[in-house]
């Protein structure tokens, strides 16, 4: 099954029940869900975006733009976010390399977005704003709120996310359907994620962490999601008590630590606190299970792979360690000498499975570069 036909499966199987909440603002079904992002699907297929195609979206974070990121998904359409903070140059060299169908920005950067787009050759500009205004929903709301799912193969692509560039320019990493939909799979299994489940969503969605693991935890199993437009400690620490399940980067913790009302009482309902995205210092960790009496489980991914790996759900949590890897992939330690290193020698990770992406976009120099001959990735 394609990401989107398990999504549309779980939401389906709810229509009443409210599963994004935006703190003091709208509530939305997964019925509601759904059927907007159907509407956009119509919208965009109308104008002529076709299955396959790149649709680029640098906007900020709303319902609006998660219900879009499902709307790629069900018709088919290449999901491409990009960083809010991306300069003039960088959006002019990601729309270039990229060439998509459609270009979706704030409407603060109207001026500059459509010049860039329109030198760029993108034949379909929009804006949506922070709280889904913007031309891009209003036009679409006038589409049909039924679409049929175009159907997905497991190597069809469903985004494409661009790598940082710190030692080069930014490469296009594609990720398929069974790239997302396995690890996604994966996750909720792992961490046992059930519809009980409300996940406080405080991370961005231009990248992995925010939009695929946090995401696709809740879509899956059907689980509420409170939706932050961004990490604020006060906005968090008010908001805990009612969830169930926090998933944040390293500065996250340490600023809720910074807080000396944080403690065991503000986390009284939580089962479940992630992190990733950059390495949690062993002392943030201990200080943190002194303060709250809750153990953080660290994971490693990266743009290329998703998650790899994780400490257990059930079992002890090491600090400083990223624990074993999930179902169905396989890791390694190469030493210099390309053979795997002993157990506590320093090497190259390599990582193989469903969650691996299909290649760097338009670089089969590159991509065949960066896979062994057995098929493991080399993560550098």
């Amino acid at each position: 099954m394609s990401l989107f036909a398990l999504i549309h499966d779980r939401l389906a199987s709810a229509p009443a029940t409210p599963l994004l909440s935006v703190p003091g603002g709208a509530s939305y079904m997964g019925a509601q869900l759904l059927e907007q992002a159907s509407r956009y699907a119509a919208f965009l297929s109308g104008r002529g975006v076709a299955k396959g195609d790149r649709v680029a979206v640098q906007v900020a974070k709303s319902p609006e733009a998660l219900m879009l990121y499902m709307a790629c998904l069900q018709a088919g359409f290449v999901f491409m976010p990009m960083n809010t903070a991306y300069l003039d140059d960088e959006v002019d060299f990601l729309l270039g390399d990229a060439e998509p169908a459609a270009f979706i920005h704030r409407p603060e950067t109207e001026a500059a977005s459509r010049t860039i787009a329109e030198r760029r050759g993108v034949r379909h500009v929009f804006s949506l704003g922070a709280s889904g205004e913007g031309t891009f929903p209003q036009a679409a709301s006038e589409a049909p709120a039924a679409f049929d799912a175009v159907p997905c193969a497991d190597d069809d692509l469903a985004a494409m996310l661009y790598t940082s560039g710190t030692t080069g320019k930014p490469k296009g990493a594609m990720l398929t359907q069974a790239n997302l939909a396995t690890n996604a799979l994966a996750l909720v299994e792992a961490w046992q994620f059930t519809a009980e489940d409300v996940l406080l969503h405080a991370l961005p969605i231009f990248h992995t962490h925010g939009l695929f693991v946090a995401s696709h935890c809740a879509l899956l199993s059907g689980a509420r999601m409170l939706w932050l437009p961004r990490f604020e400690r006060e906005a968090v620490m008010s908001l805990l008590s009612e969830a169930t399940v926090f998933m944040g980067v390293p500065t996250y913790y340490t600023r809720l630590l910074s807080d000396t009302d944080f403690g065991r009482e503000t986390c009284r309902k939580i089962r479940l606190f992630v992190s990733g995205s950059a390495p949690l210092l062993a002392e943030t960790h201990r200080e943190f299970e002194e303060r709250t009496g809750h153990v953080i489980l660290e994971r490693y991914g990266m743009t290329e792979t998703g998650m790899n790996t994780g400490n257990p759900y059930e079992g002890p949590r090491v600090p400083g360690s990223v624990g074993k890897p999930f179902r169905g992939i396989a890791i390694r330690v190469v030493a210099e000498d390309g053979q795997e290193a002993p157990l506590g020698d320093v090497g190259e990770i390599q990582v193989k499975g469903p969650n691996v992406m299909k290649g760097y976009w338009r670089l089969p120099e590159k991509t065949a570069a960066e896979f062994t001959a057995d098929g493991y990735f080399k993560t550098g």
